[in-house]
This record gives structure tokens, C-alpha cells and sequence, in this order.
């Protein structure tokens, strides 16, 4: 007979199997349709962040993911929840974070022939993630719980949902169930000689020579190895997304992408690590890129190769080791660059200065910019940066640096709206659980949004203050959508449908029990800063910023550090190389 003392409810089995990879948050939406498992998280020491919305949910579950490497967790109720949550599950998927989502579903025999559910619970779901399962019975569970984990995090990371029936969470199973971690990552191999030797010859041939570094290096934790090589053969990197601060974006050899893209024109050799060659990134064509530059591409997915332009040089393989083995195919050869990497300065320059010009006021309105500054003055150096927005996050790549590995987030590439606040509580609850594990202080975790944007996802807040996380959250308020507005006016000199007004955000945030502060002059935002981060818990100030300031973003291809419309057949229009 089986010892009754050595059994479990399948809400224990998640509980455990979580804690031994070393997940020590969930993010969760209320409590009944997850019922077991709570119970099991509170007995076990797990941290819950309680969510408002299922979107909220999965989108922090992503920023915890970005900022620990480890899979996120999310726990929502799979009938109502799912509509709610796609916008997260896009948000993850498109940006490679390996999510796991927790949908409780109905077992089998509650289903209705003629009701309103299909037979597939998770249908909603499926075009979207990468792995989609229901659990079939309690002795399954750990199986399958393993098997959404290892599917979220191996290969290209993604999002895995799996359906937990409710009587699954609360029925009882052997206590020797299978809980200890197996191994989520596969064998990561590093590209062949033949295509690394090839990459080699490339930079050798080139007199400026360019590396791009994504969100794949970032996944990869490529930080050490791009470094050496930007150090050893002084090649500049041009950091994006999750690949921002990998190398430290000193304007000697680390830039970011948004801002310096400007040079990207006058490369002649371009090592893409990590990255998809896709809107943002000019698909990696003529105008933005010199039509006659040779490609090398660094990925672990095969089909990333070809993505818009022919890759000259494919490297299949892990970023890390790839690079490290590039590093030193050029040291073998004898590598020395053929000029200063700072030629990205002498492309960025009538940039740099058109940006310099913005925000220096003391008094009178507000440019975003100088949110920016301040900001950059006032942040660690160390600190987790999140971006939201549209016009906001323009200003913000004109300005901010980034310094660290994992330090990074927007909404980017899918650019759902409102998605920086979910990603900043999973990145403060992330970061607090690290910070906890290594005996350390927590990074601060810093978020610049617009007003349009805070207002979708608004009671997150509310989930914040509840987990005890600390996070300086500064909205661009302008009134307004900026961008649509700025381009209807560009266009046809009026608007409609984009004023909202200047509100009192910040009442927002007392009415959360977060500390609120309103900022009507350029000299107020630097004290409200240092306040922010002096403060044990969360802060939300409201910067009043101009209302026109967006137009010239519209006008002046100096500005646009983010392009919207990018196909080849308007890149003169919307795209900024060729200054005049």
C-alpha cells in the first residue's frame, strides 16, 4: 500500500517542479480557477504577483523571463482569461520569451455537445504559441508540465500554454512523482569552421566592418563574447531590443540600434547576431544598408536565413559560442581593424546635434527629451530600463544608454500599447528574486511610457504595490495619441480622434497606494527623479510634456529614431541616413 503521507495534489506537483528550476515567482490572476496551486505556492515560499488583467498576467510573466532567463509563469482562467491574454502571448512570442501559461481548463466530461465552447479548449491559443497541451490526467501532470517548461525555453524560446483541468489541480497523485528538473536547453552547438572561417574573411575584406546584436544574443547571454570581440578587433556594436547593453552603448564601441542606425549606410561588411532582419532593421536593404555590403548572420534557427535579403554567410549556431569561435578565427588570422570604430560618431553626428538641441530649456514647456536626460543623470547605471509608447519611446532612444546585460524591454516587435507596465512589475519581480538568490541589492527598474499607453493596463499598478515591488514608472504626457495626431496634422493639417487630454495620472497612482507626483516645469523633473529613487516603493510621476513637440519627429528624418513605415518602396520618405 502506498504511504498516504507521501502524496500529493496536482497543485503541489506544479508547486515543486517549478521550485526546482529555480522559479520562485508566478504571476496569477485571482485565485479560484488555480485554487490547489496557490495553496501549494503559499506552503512552499513562492511569490505571487496578483494581476488585474490576463494580458497584464502573461506580459509580466514575459518581463521576468527577459530579465532572469528563466521561463515566466503564468496562471490564468482558460474560458474567460484566454481572449484577454492573447495580446500578452503575441507580445512574448514575437520578442522569443519563454513564457509558460497556465490556462485551468474543464475536464472532458463537462463539455457540452451543443455549448459554447469547441472542443478544443485551447484553440484560441494555438495559432499563436509554440506548444499548446492539456493535461489528461493527474499521473500525467508532471510529465506534461516538464514538457511545456523545456518547449518554452529550448531552441527559439516561446510561449507554451498548457490546459490544467481544475480537478487535476486538486486531485491527489504518488509523492514519487517525477519533480526533478530535466534539462531545458538542448545541446547548443556553435557554428561550423567552414562558415566561421568564411565570416572571418568577410570582416578581413572590409574596411567597416558592422556588428548587430539582438534579442538572440541576449537570449544566449552573447554579452562576454561580443565584448571581446568589439574589444579585441575594434568592430562597433549596434545593440537592439534585448541585445541593448550586451555592449555598453559608450558611443566608442557599443551604440544601440535606434539611434545609430544612421550609419548602417556606410558599412560594408554587416555581422547580424541575433537579430531578425525585419521592419525595424530595414530588412537589411538598400537605402538603409549599402546595397553592395556582404551579410553574415549568426542564428539557431535555420529559417531566419534568406528573411528579406540573401545572407552571404549563414552561421547556424548558438550567438555565444559562435562569436567567441569568430573572436578568435580573426586573432588567428592576424585581424587588425583598418580604422577607428568611431566612424558611427561621424554618421550619427548632425543627428546627435539636431537632438542636442531639444529639451536644454529651464523653464517653460516640457520636451520629452529632457525626461531623458534627467533620467540619464539620475538612473543607476545598472538599472533595468523598460520602454513604451510611440512618440515616448522616440524621445527615449535618443537619449537614454545602456550599459548592462538583460537591461532592456519594450513592446517591440509586436508594439502593443500598454505592455511596458506588465513587463516592468515582471522585471522588479525578477529581479528582486535574483537579487535575493546572488546576496545582492535589486537593479532599479525604471519605465518611460506615454500617457496613451499607461492607460491601458493602468490597474497593474495595483499589482505592484500588492507584491511590495519597487519600480520609477515617468509618463510623457502630452494629452494626446502623438504619433497618429503629429501624422494627421503632418498630412492634412488637423486631427481628429486623438486628444485625450492631461490628465492627473498620478491620482492614478495614489488611488493604487503608489507614491503620484505631477511635473509641470523642466526643472521639476530632475528632484521628482532623485524622490522616485529614494523611495521604498513604487512612484509614478506625471511629466507634462509639450503637446507639439511630436510634430517635428513628423518633419525632420533627423528625429525619427523609430520608423514606422519602412517597406523598400519608402524608405527616402521615412528613414534617416542622408541628411541634408
Amino acid at each position: 500500500m502506498p504511504d498516504p503521507t507521501n502524496r500529493l495534489t496536482g497543485g503541489q506537483v506544479i508547486s515543486r517542479i517549478l521550485k526546482g528550476y529555480g522559479i520562485e515567482t508566478a504571476f496569477v490572476l485571482a485565485g479560484a480557477a488555480h485554487s490547489h496551486t496557490l495553496y501549494a505556492f503559499e506552503d512552499d515560499g513562492m511569490a505571487v504577483v496578483s494581476g488585474r488583467h490576463e494580458t497584464g498576467t502573461v506580459g509580466a510573466a514575459d518581463g521576468y523571463a527577459r530579465v532572469t532567463g528563466k521561463p515566466g509563469i503564468a496562471m490564468i482562467a482558460g474560458k474567460q482569461g484566454m481572449p484577454n491574454a492573447m495580446a500578452g502571448i503575441q507580445t512574448a512570442r514575437m520578442a522569443c520569451s519563454p513564457v509558460v501559461v497556465f490556462a485551468s481548463v474543464y475536464a472532458e466530461p463537462s463539455r457540452e455537445s451543443l455549448g459554447d465552447e469547441g472542443e478544443d479548449p485551447l484553440e484560441m491559443a494555438k495559432p499563436y504559441a509554440k506548444w499548446c497541451r492539456v493535461v489528461p490526467t493527474v499521473e500525467r501532470l508532471a510529465e506534461f508540465v516538464h514538457a511545456a517548461l523545456r518547449a518554452a525555453a529550448s531552441g527559439r524560446p516561446g510561449v507554451a500554454v498548457l490546459g490544467v483541468p481544475l480537478s487535476v489541480q486538486g486531485a491527489m497523485v504518488e509523492g514519487d512523482a517525477a519533480l526533478d528538473p530535466h534539462p531545458l536547453h538542448t545541446n547548443v552547438s556553435e557554428a561550423s569552421d567552414d562558415a566561421v572561417d568564411a565570416a572571418a574573411e568577410m570582416i578581413l575584406s572590409a574596411e567597416r566592418p558592422l556588428v548587430l546584436a539582438g534579442s538572440g544574443a541576449g537570449l544566449s547571454n552573447a554579452g562576454r563574447a561580443l565584448r571581446s570581440l568589439a574589444d579585441t578587433h575594434r568592430l562597433p556594436v549596434l545593440g537592439h531590443a534585448l541585445g541593448r547593453g550586451l555592449v555598453p552603448e559608450d558611443h566608442a564601441l557599443g551604440f544601440s540600434w535606434p539611434l545609430a542606425q544612421v550609419a548602417a549606410k556606410d558599412a560594408d561588411a554587416v555581422l547580424v547576431v541575433g537579430m531578425r532582419l525585419s521592419q525595424r532593421i530595414g530588412y537589411g536593404l538598400a537605402p538603409r544598408f549599402n546595397a553592395k555590403a556582404k551579410f553574415a548572420q549568426i542564428d539557431v534557427v535555420a529559417d531566419e536565413f534568406g528573411r528579406n535579403r540573401i545572407i552571404d554567410v549563414p552561421l547556424l549556431g548558438d550567438a555565444a559560442l559562435t562569436v567567441a569561435k569568430l573572436n578568435a578565427a580573426l586573432t588567428a588570422k592576424g585581424y587588425k581593424s583598418s580604422g577607428d570604430p568611431t566612424w558611427v560618431n561621424g554618421a550619427m553626428a548632425a543627428r546627435l546635434a539636431r537632438i542636442d538641441e531639444l529639451g536644454q530649456n529651464e523653464d517653460g514647456k516640457i520636451h520629452p527629451t529632457r525626461i531623458g536626460r534627467d533620467l540619464m543623470e539620475v538612473m543607476p547605471s545598472d538599472a533595468i530600463f523598460v520602454g513604451d509608447g510611440a512618440d515616448a519611446l522616440n524621445w527615449m532612444h535618443g537619449v537614454i544608454r545602456m550599459s548592462g546585460e538583460r537591461s532592456y524591454l519594450d513592446h517591440y516587435p509586436l508594439g502593443s500599447m500598454g505592455i511596458g507596465t506588465a513587463l516592468s512589475i515582471g522585471a522588479a519581480a525578477g529581479e528582486r528574486e535574483l537579487a535575493v538568490q546572488e546576496n545582492r541589492a535589486p537593479r532599479e527598474v525604471v519605465l518611460v511610457t506615454g500617457d496613451g499607453a499607461f492607460g491601458f493596463y493602468a490597474s497593474e499598478w495595483n499589482a505592484a504595490v500588492l507584491a511590495g515591488l519597487k519600480i520609477v514608472c515617468v509618463i510623457s504626457n502630452d494629452g494626446a495619441w502623438g504619433t497618429e495626431k503629429n501624422g494627421q496634422i503632418n498630412s492634412a493639417g488637423r486631427n481628429v480622434n486623438c486628444e485625450l487630454g492631461q490628465a492627473s495620472y498620478e491620482l492614478i497612482a495614489q488611488v493604487f497606494g503608489c507614491s503620484g507626483e505631477r511635473v509641470e516645469r523642466p526643472d521639476g523633473i530632475k528632484p521628482a527623479l532623485q524622490r522616485a529613487f529614494a523611495a521604498d516603493g513604487t512612484t509614478i510621476i506625471n511629466v507634462l510634456t509639450d503637446p507639439e513637440a511630436g510634430l517635428a519627429r513628423k518633419q525632420d528624418p533627423r528625429l525619427q529614431m523609430i520608423t514606422f513605415e519602412d517597406l523598400p518602396s519608402s524608405h527616402k520618405a521615412h528613414y534617416s541616413p542622408e541628411i541634408a
